[in-house]
Order: structure tokens, then C-alpha cells, then sequence
């Protein structure tokens, strides 16, 4: 098994999609990249935590590789919108990979080189993965609990 993490806007929509990849064994939507310990939803949101929501994703490599999941993270959300995706706006919806591994980060940076050279924006940041917080139990798998679809994740291929 490998992880890897992804924030992407909100966890919710990410978390969908990524939970429809053959080869996801395990997806938890939680907090990284900030100073608070234990943060709650209610301090991420108010801003004061540093972290972002983030999917963790537990996969098997033999089925699916980083690369495929890489390249679903980049086409469901918009890498040029800094600090926001879509109306959920705020340092704790940024895009960002928090890498377990170098091969991680090499193929994160030859992804965001491609859309570069293709003339898309790219505001994604690659930071060495810390300690990840699961979200409250509320959050996780929200869409598969309530039946809805992302309001603010749409696949586009880019790739």
C-alpha cells in the first residue's frame, strides 16, 4: 500500500472522486499543513489553523499507479485559482500535494510542467506530507451518505 494526500478545495468532492478509483483501498478527508494540533473543522474554517482539508488516499500501486491519481487531482479541480476553489474561498481550500515520497514530488512537478506548457495557471504548492488530522466523522464520505453530487469538483481533461 502507498499514500498519498490532496487538497484540493473542499474535501468532499475530492474525496468522491477519489473513492471512484479502482485500486483506493481507503480515503479519509481530514486537516494538514498547519500548526494546530487536533484542529476542528470550525478552526479550519475560521482560518487561524494554517492547515487545508485534505484527502488522504490509501491505494494499491499494483492497480492503480500515482501518476493516474495525480493526473485525476489536477483535472477535478482548478491548479490556477489560488487560495479557493470555485464559491468555498479561503487559504483552507488551497491546492496542494503533500508528497510521502520524492517520486511523488517528481511526478507532481512533471504534471504541473505539462500544464504550464499546455498555458494553464498553476498555484498548486508540493510540501513534504506532516502529520494529517481526520476530520470529524460528519465529514467523511459526505456525498455517499447524502446522495448529492460535488457542487464545486467537475473532471476536465487536461491531460
Amino acid at each position: 500500500m502507498e499514500k498519498a494526500i490532496f487538497a484540493a478545495g473542499c474535501f468532499w468532492g475530492v474525496q468522491h472522486y477519489l473513492d471512484s478509483v479502482p485500486g483506493v483501498i481507503k480515503t479519509t478527508v481530514g486537516y494538514t499543513g498547519g500548526h494546530k494540533e487536533e484542529p476542528l473543522y470550525e478552526e479550519v474554517k475560521s482560518r487561524t489553523t494554517g492547515h487545508a482539508e485534505a484527502v488522504e488516499v490509501e491505494f494499491d500501486p499494483v492497480l492503480v499507479s500515482f501518476e493516474e491519481l495525480c493526473k485525476l487531482f489536477f483535472e477535478i479541480h482548478d491548479p490556477g485559482q489560488k487560495d479557493g476553489q470555485g464559491p468555498d474561498i479561503g487559504p483552507q481550500y488551497r491546492s496542494e500535494i503533500f508528497y510521502t515520497n520524492d517520486r511523488q514530488r517528481v511526478v507532481a512537478e512533471k504534471f504541473m510542467k505539462q500544464l504550464k506548457e499546455k498555458g494553464h495557471t498553476v498555484h498548486t504548492a508540493l510540501t513534504p506530507a506532516g502529520r494529517f488530522w481526520p476530520a470529524e466523522k460528519y465529514h467523511q464520505h459526505y456525498y455517499r451518505k447524502t446522495g448529492d453530487n460535488p457542487y464545486c469538483h467537475f473532471r476536465i481533461k487536461k491531460f
